[in-house]
């Protein structure tokens, strides 16, 4: 049945079938890899002095291309590779394509190694099916591991990672935290997204067992994690997966399809049904052995069309001379009907940057089947809003508003990730226009408009407090920058955001369904203001935002509203704790009997400058809050 699954490319659990395996007495191990086109292959490896011809290993008789067997010394801990022939003699020696753990770069052997752990999240296992649901709050704090913070000069163990994340986290009072790919890579520079060990967290940080703890722990706190997954391409490094038995196995042969232009490295032959059996396996791998709660899969755009960053006649079109990439969608569908059948607790998340659609529908349905799509879009139109100074926005208020002709087409995460504060584009805080404190104030409007906007959260590391400088890889977050008031407001401020995102149901319970939003003013481009409630299963609840996208503050601005009596000031994103001017509402404001924007009640506002205003209606003897 695994030979049958594996041809045919829906095999999900491959690891338990290929790679190294340590026996269970301690006497050994046993071996099994996917070379078709090999003359022949051993194991070398820490026991026999790296000898190719000391533990040679069959093929099957089956005609998967699988050659296995076992090595009576081998012992945990060791390091190892594939000795592999080809057909034309030429003699490789890879890394094993399954390998659990692996050496430290520069060094690129596997290591033989158990995944024995004692977990102790089961009380969030239990839980995480409502944690993970469409109708959860979710706002997701994206980390780069190895330059979150670096107290001694170097990155952070995962245990230590784990204590110190965790608590930072859950001060800020994210529900997630999004890793960036931790998969084995060569080369620290590509942040994991060129990857060569698809089974194998890279060794950089610790050992399985530690990343294990890391997942753990986070879960015991109430975190989930998410990892970001990388199977559009892979480099091209002599011990990975490139022409891995000396043919092109795991790539296209065809550079037109097998070679990324952008990227410089190979692309996976998703038509190739052992490959995806690989690629699923991967993917689950991690929703099972680590209890990963989310997979992040990159690039997808590159992976769906044929001409991605191609010209003229680099590409080949599909058989209905199309530019549609008809296997990996296969490929896509195929993970995600896998995923969701075996881990329905989890979720997967697309980044697709183009408008194809039903990316997040199911497969019966003919979409994609993931769970999620990052909304880039909306990042794009918002951060390009929000770059113009005040005084011409009115000129760009389309830019504003467009998101929501087509916010719920697809289940989206709003992304302010790690790909906009990089290579010269600069942090979010010098997006901003102005001076010191308008760029401030535009700092904590654009994320206090996110956090009201339909759609699940993802902000990457540094821009809940609003850092100065762009981010590198090389260095940690420029935690000093949280001895200035300025930057501590802005701190604060996403730790009140995600709190009414937790405490509201208006703000997540409908972020994927149109009842969920209601827009109140979206044509006040002269003023550059907009209004919208947002709403929760529950019949009459509502939120109220407003957004003043200019620093002039606006006096008895009236809005509409549904309900009378009075309606608190829940959060203000200039009130003076977040580091802002300190205008606003007193509190609260009773609605008058007056018709507006189609409700039959409005509040007469005062709209601080460059702010966003939450207010909901309370009871007349509940006290308003004071910010």
């Amino acid at each position: 049945m695994d030979a049958y699954l594996f041809r045919e490319g829906t095999h999900s659990r491959l690891h338990e079938r290929l790679g190294a395996r340590l026996a269970g007495d301690g006497q050994g191990a046993s071996f099994a890899v996917w070379a078709p086109n090999a003359t022949s292959v051993s194991v070398i490896g820490d026991w026999n002095d790296w000898n190719g011809h000391a533990d040679p290993l069959a093929p099957r008789a089956d005609s998967t291309g699988i050659w296995e067997g076992r090595c009576q010394r081998a012992q945990h801990g060791q390091a190892y590779k594939y000795r592999i022939t080809s057909r034309g003699g030429r003699v490789l020696e890879k890394a094993d394509p399954l390998a659990v753990f692996a050496e430290q770069p520069p060094a690129t052997a596997s290591r033989l190694w158990s995944l024995d752990y004692a977990w102790g999240d089961a009380g969030w296992m239990r839980e995480r099916a409502a944690r993970n649901a469409a109708d959860a709050p979710m706002a997701m704090y994206e980390v780069h591991a190895g330059s979150w913070r670096r107290p001694d000069g170097h990155p952070m163990g995962w245990r230590d990672l784990a204590h110190a994340l965790a608590d930072y986290v859950l001060s800020i009072g994210f529900t997630h935290v999004e890793l960036m790919p931790i998969t084995e890579h060569p080369f620290y520079g590509s942040w994991g997204y060129q990857t060569t060990g698809y089974f194998a967290p890279t060794s950089r940080y610790g050992t399985p067992q530690d990343f294990m703890y890391f997942v753990d722990h986070l879960h015991q706190r109430g975190i989930g994690v998410v990892l970001d997954w990388v199977p559009s391409h892979f480099p091209t490094d002599p011990h990975g997966l490139a022409t891995f038995d000396g043919t092109h196995l795991y790539e296209h042969a065809d550079p037109r399809q097998g070679f990324h232009p952008e990227w410089n490295s190979a692309i996976f032959n998703y038509g190739r049904n052992e490959v995806r059996s690989f690629l699923i396996s991967s993917g689950l791998f991690w929703l099972d052995r680590y209890h990963v709660d989310g997979l992040r899969v990159d690039a997808v755009a590159s992976m769906l069309y044929l001409d991605y960053a191609r010209q003229g006649s680099g590409w080949i079109p599909n058989r209905h001379g199309g530019r549609e990439n008809l296997e990996a969608i296969h490929f896509l569908q195929e993970l995600n009907r896998a995923a969701y059948r075996d881990h329905p607790d989890t979720f997967t998340v697309a980044e697709e940057s183009t408008a194809w659609p039903q990316v997040s529908r199911p497969t019966d349905m003919g979409g994609l089947g993931f769970g999620m799509k990052w909304n880039m879009g909306w990042m794009h139109d918002t951060l390009a809003y929000m770059h113009e100074d005040p005084v011409h926005r009115r000129h760009h208020h389309h830019r504003l508003t467009f998101s929501m002709v087509y916010a719920f087409s697809e289940n989206f995460v709003l992304p302010l990730s790690h790909d906009e504060v990089v290579y010269g584009k600069g942090s979010l805080i010098n997006k901003m226009p102005g001076d010191e404190w308008r760029q401030f104030a535009n700092l904590r409007l654009l994320l206090s408009y996110m956090w009201a906007h339909p759609g699940k959260k993802l902000l990457f590391m540094g821009g809940e407090f609003g850092q100065r400088r762009e981010w590198t890889h090389e260095g940690e977050l420029d935690w000093s920058s949280l001895d200035a008031e300025t930057h501590r407001g802005v701190q604060h401020l996403v730790g009140e955001l995600n709190r009414l995102l937790r405490a509201e149901p208006a703000l997540h319970e409908l972020d994927f369904s149109p009842e969920g939003f209601q827009w109140l003013e979206p044509n006040d481009h002269e003023q550059s203001v907009v209004a919208f409630l947002r709403r929760s299963r529950a019949a009459g609840e509502a939120v109220l935002v407003v957004c003043n996208m200019t620093p002039v503050p606006r006096q008895n601005y009236c809005v509409g509203v549904p309900a009378s009596g009075t309606w608190a000031e829940i959060l203000n994103s200039d009130a003076r704790v977040f580091g802002g001017s300190g205008w606003g509402n007193l509190g609260a404001v009773r609605a008058s009997p007056m018709r507006s924007h189609g409700q039959a009640h409005s509040l007469c506002l005062t709209l601080p400058p460059l702010s966003t205003l939450f207010m909901k209606a309370v009871a007349d003897d509940q006290q308003a809050p004071a910010a």
